[in-house]
């Protein structure tokens, strides 16, 4: 069910990422892993990275993505936004469905993605509905306190987006 809605928020933020063949891209809470596939999809000689806490959404997206798990294309791990364990300026795209509201601190993992982007890499906080309990109010605020520039809002159907760049 989970990744039936968000699939439509998932093919969306992916093009507004714009995410070329040669990308790192990394995904924060990857749920069932369906932004992993379609991000896979796109890429040929890049990388798509992702993290969750959640030892059950490893399970979905590691059977959703078995292929191109095995080809080198994905990765996934266990983990948290907090504490990444990446290697600075590593990724070229980052970005989040759904699962900020459940941060325990927003902007430490704000910083930390802030931290495994390249400069001029781009960030996406999306799949806000209203029922989710995230606020729009203060994100463009948090990415700011958390190094990052040009902060903007956009609607997604509905839902929104906030897309920044690390400078």
């Amino acid at each position: 069910m989970m990744a039936r809605s968000n699939r439509e928020i998932a093919s969306q933020v992916v093009e507004r990422l714009d995410i070329k063949p040669g990308d790192r891209v990394l995904e924060v809470g990857f749920g069932p892993g369906m932004a992993i596939q379609l991000i896979a999809a796109k890429i040929s000689s890049g990388k798509v990275t992702g993290i969750d806490c959640s030892e059950e959404m490893m399970k979905l997206a590691t059977a959703r993505n078995a292929a191109a798990i095995s080809s080198g294309k994905v990765e996934l791990r266990l983990g948290s936004v907090e504490a990444l364990p990446f290697n600075s300026d590593t990724f070229d795209k980052a970005l989040a469905i759904n699962s900020m509201q459940v941060w325990p601190d927003a902007v430490a993992g704000l910083r930390e993605i802030w931290r495994v982007l390249k400069p001029c890499g781009t960030v996406a906080l999306v799949g806000f509905t209203p029922y989710s309990g995230q606020a729009k109010e203060g994100l463009t605020i948090a990415l700011t306190i958390a190094g990052f520039a040009s902060a903007r809002m956009m609607d997604l159907d509905g839902n929104f987006c906030v897309l920044a760049v690390k400078p």
